[in-house]
């Protein structure tokens, strides 16, 4: 009898701690999904659409992105809203186009005013650049100020040059900690100040110095690992907007060495052809721009390692972006954007055309591909809802979610567009464009000439087709045009004749 009766008081004992478990275990699961999830947005800067592995770079090596890669899903028709920088983060940040903000330019470029009586400039162009913003105004919504909203920390560690005063930096525009980001479009090098580039010390008033000669990218990834330590029970908004691989040319001496006798043992030799007015590199071989490329790899690896570190990275989506294509045509001309045409500063392919990984344990299938043409304005709409926030507002719908493409369904045809009123110091144009259904059509100001390309049979740019389908052309004119007038786009100034 007592046997029976042990039997049946355990049998009892062991339904109930079966049923506590069950719903202990439950309520973690229903607490972990109700959890959003972690955001990590990575931004490189002037990288290139082929200066990476998994997007065809056989001298460059970037092991951790190509993991991402094989755990996520590759954007191959991923593009930015500007070829230079502050455009560009501008509507990563906003959703909105740059012409929308009135700034569709570099923070820190050349003021038209300034430059109507620069006898120079006349002898050179036939126009002046349209006027442009000097900051992000402070009255527009960043995604850090509606993820902060919703409860995130949030955190930048890099560039931000969204602003010409400290009035418009990161820390009055939703991030509650800021490493390193200010009005700098790239670390300063100056023998005078004692300031060493991507080296300390940085002359960053928004980075304490570190060791001397303590290499940024790894430092930021340092600081990116501190504040995921310290805010693992909440989630997290982290920008880590690497100053890499935009100039000075810098790496350390053992990875300039590696890349050095890779390129003898290739036999690579530096390779140009003409670009407008400008030579333009067409292969990748410049040892002391892959060490940069190499080290900024690491740095990200150093980050993704520490969310599995702390078990976190089931529950985190990373993205990684670039701000506009890589330099080719001046400034040292460190890389090749071939097939593409043209880079940085240019509204060809090469100058607007960037990789884009992301990668959502549960939410996006592992190493799959999208050709579907996507936006940086994309990127603000694609987080909110991710947040599970509401849909973004009106002034944010330059974008589109893009989460029917993590699952690998379809969204629908929309065009693209640019509007960069300028003249770039890589050589670009006064240009607006306009990309649909694989067609694309560039307006250049200064001649006042339309150029007509089929992208998606000629990613090279290199057969105009303007004469031979002048419907299409026209089409593409009128959907232009629309588009500049609702954003009440600003135009390059004609010399008074």
């Amino acid at each position: 009898m007592d046997r029976k009766q042990n039997l049946h008081d355990w049998k009892i004992s062991g339904i109930l701690f079966l049923l506590l478990l069950g719903g202990a275990y439950g309520a973690f699961a229903q607490q972990t999904k109700q959890k959003p999830p972690n955001i990590i947005l990575i931004l490189a800067d002037d990288l290139g659409w082929t200066d990476i592995t998994p997007f065809g770079s056989s001298f460059y090596e970037t092991p951790h992105l190509s993991q991402l890669a094989r755990e996520g899903m590759r954007f191959t028709n991923a593009y930015t809203a500007s070829p230079v920088c502050s455009p560009t983060r501008a509507s990563i940040m906003t959703g909105k186009y740059p012409s929308a903000l009135g700034l569709t330019d570099y923070i820190g470029a050349p003021d038209p005013q300034q430059l109507r009586n620069n006898p120079k400039w006349k002898a050179r162009y036939r126009m002046l650049p349209a006027p442009t913003a000097s900051h992000l105004p402070l009255d527009q919504v960043t995604i850090a100020e509606a993820l902060r909203d919703a409860n995130y920390a949030t955190f930048i560690a890099g560039k931000w040059h969204l602003g010409d005063s400290a009035i418009y930096w990161p820390e009055h525009q939703g991030f509650e900690v800021n490493k390193g980001g200010n009005s700098m479009g790239h670390p300063r090098r100056n023998q005078a100040t004692g300031t060493n580039g991507y080296f300390s010390p940085y002359g960053n008033p928004r980075l304490e110095d570190g060791p001397r000669g303590e290499h940024l990218p790894l430092r930021l990834a340092q600081e990116t690992n501190q504040f995921i330590a310290a805010h693992s029970d909440r989630p997290f908004f982290i920008y880590l907007p690497f100053y890499s691989v935009h100039t000075p040319l810098q790496t350390t001496p053992e990875l300039q060495k590696k890349y050095t006798e890779k390129k003898e043992q290739l036999k690579l030799t530096d390779e140009f052809q003409t670009q407008g007015n400008l030579k333009t590199r067409t292969n990748q071989s410049h040892a002391i721009y892959a060490g940069m490329v190499e080290s900024m790899d690491e740095a990200i690896g150093r980050v993704l390692d520490k969310l599995k570190a702390l078990n976190l990275d089931e529950n985190t989506l990373v993205i990684f972006f670039s701000d506009n294509g890589g330099l080719s045509t001046s400034e040292g001309h460190p890389t090749s954007n071939i097939p593409l045409r043209g880079g940085k500063g240019w509204v060809y392919e090469g100058g607007i055309r960037v990789p884009m990984i992301v990668k959502w344990p549960g939410k996006i299938k592992s190493n799959t591909t999208s050709a579907t043409p996507v936006i940086s304005t994309d990127l603000f709409p694609t987080l909110l809802q991710a947040a599970r926030q509401s849909p973004a507002p009106a002034p944010h719908t330059d974008g589109v979610q893009l989460n029917r493409l993590f699952k690998g369904k379809k969204i629908a045809h929309r065009p693209l567009f640019w509007h960069y009123p300028h003249f770039s110091p890589q050589g670009g144009g006064a240009a607006s464009a306009v990309l649909y259904k694989g067609w694309k059509l560039i307006h250049w100001y200064e001649e006042d000439r339309y150029e007509l390309y089929h992208i998606d049979q000629d990613i090279s740019e290199s057969n105009n087709l303007i004469t031979q389908y002048p419907k299409k052309a026209k089409a593409l004119k009128e959907i232009l045009e629309r588009w500049l007038k609702t954003q009440n786009a600003q135009y390059p100034i004609k010399y008074a004749s």
